[in-house]
Order: structure tokens, then C-alpha cells, then sequence
């Protein structure tokens, strides 16, 4: 059975509910919502069930009565589309503003995602930042590289696949953790967000924060339903099979 939190560096606590705890607070971080995913789609004329912003709604509710922080960071793409986005997706981003806000101070990044968030949140009080830093962690959203660390992103959407001898395996989201180099990595909240495989080749990141690292030394803590996975360093995944 796997854990459900992990502390992985001073001050810090990875868990299985897709958010990172920071003492300071404490303060739970979560990124890539991606509010109006649905609706994005149907603009495109695909349409599938409209379950993310719900399913998101359910996972915030049970983290903030585990964890009961006194702040909660949104680590950017709180929204899906690039674009202005639909009546449904801007009632999807202030629904779940509030309801963050109603339990803890609500701290809200901006993501590559998040062009004309600031005209939604404005609609709750809210301000979207570049970063913050908290218990001297600087967070950010990781499409770009402030350089500051340590450092805490989302963006990448990280995952592993683990190959199986009789089955096609299993992909999991995780968590990386570059210990030498002061950068941690957390997964989506988003169900729809799939994750970006990692891997020990020289394209296996997209965030900047993340190039700067030796990847294959990153320490990998995969998202299960049976809690936390230690998978080791990337380099050893590479070699687990099911």
C-alpha cells in the first residue's frame, strides 16, 4: 500500500491528492486546472461529458478538509482555452474561486493558459501573479524560468509509463523532484490532463526549470489509486517493468 504524503525536502510534503503541502501556512499548491476544458472542445465540435470542473470541485473539497490550509496557490492554467473564454468555462473559474476563497486565502498564478483570467477574476476580488514565494520556495507556473531557487511549477505535466511483461502497462502521473537543483514538479489537478512522459532522452522536458536539470537523477513519485509510488530516479524507472 502506498503512502498518502511524502515529505520530500525541509518544509515541503508531496501527496497522493495531487497537491503539494508547504508548512508556511500551510499553504496547499496545486496547478493546471484547466477550467473550461469541455467548452473548448465544443467550440472545436467535440463533445464529451462535462465532468472536469466537477470532478475538480470534489477533489478541492476533500483537500482542504484533510489538509485544512490557510492558503491555497493556484500554480497557473486555471483555464483551459488561450482565448476569451465561454459564458459556461467563466462560471466554471469563479465557481471554483469561491469556492476556494469561502475556506482559505486564495492565491492565484498565471499560467500560459490564462490569457483574460484577470477579467474573471476580477469578478471575485482576486489578482492573478507572475509567482510568489512562500516559506522561501518561489512559485510559479514554469512556462518560463525566473531562475530563482528553489523553485516549485506545474506545466509540465509530468508522467512515467512502466512497461508490463503481459499486459501494456500502466501510465502514472507523478511528481519529480530535482533535489540537486532545487526544482519540484507537481502533477495537474485536472483528470483530463494526460501528463507529458517523461523520459532519460534529450527531449524529455518542455518546462525551462526543468532543462536546467539532470532529469535522469530527478526522483519520481508516481500518483496511484493504492497512494504515493517511490519509483526511484528517472533512470531507474526506465528499467521497472509490471
Amino acid at each position: 500500500m502506498g503512502l498518502r504524503q511524502i515529505r520530500v525536502m525541509d518544509g515541503v510534503t508531496i501527496t497522493n491528492d495531487r497537491c503539494l503541502i508547504l508548512d508556511d501556512g500551510p499553504t496547499a499548491v496545486i496547478g493546471d486546472l484547466h477550467l473550461g476544458y469541455e467548452s473548448a472542445l465544443e467550440d472545436e465540435g467535440f463533445f464529451i461529458p462535462r465532468i472536469n470542473a466537477g470532478s475538480i470541485r470534489d477533489a478541492l473539497n476533500r483537500l482542504l478538509d484533510r489538509y485544512e490550509p490557510a492558503r491555497v496557490v493556484l500554480l497557473g492554467d486555471v483555464k483551459h482555452d488561450f482565448r476569451r473564454s465561454s459564458y459556461d468555462a467563466r462560471d466554471e473559474v469563479r465557481d471554483t474561486m469561491r469556492l476556494i476563497s469561502d475556506a482559505a486565502e486564495t492565491v492565484v498564478i498565471r499560467g500560459n493558459h490564462d490569457n483574460y483570467l484577470q477579467n474573471i477574476l476580477s469578478d471575485v476580488g482576486l489578482t492573478a501573479l507572475s509567482h510568489i514565494d512562500i516559506g522561501g520556495f518561489r512559485l510559479e507556473h514554469g512556462h518560463e524560468d525566473s531562475g530563482v531557487r528553489p523553485v516549485v511549477i506545474a506545466h509540465e505535466h509530468p508522467s512515467v509509463k512502466i512497461p508490463g511483461e503481459l499486459s501494456g502497462g500502466m501510465k502514472l502521473q507523478c511528481y519529480v523532484v530535482a533535489r540537486n537543483e532545487g526544482v519540484i514538479v507537481i502533477p495537474p489537478f485536472s483528470p483530463f490532463a494526460s501528463g507529458n512522459d517523461l523520459n532519460p532522452g534529450p527531449d524529455a522536458v518542455m518546462a525551462p526549470a526543468l532543462r536546467t536539470c539532470d532529469v535522469t537523477q530527478a526522483e519520481i513519485y508516481g500518483i496511484s489509486d493504492l497512494g504515493l509510488m517511490e519509483l526511484g530516479r528517472l533512470d531507474d524507472v526506465s528499467m521497472l517493468t509490471l
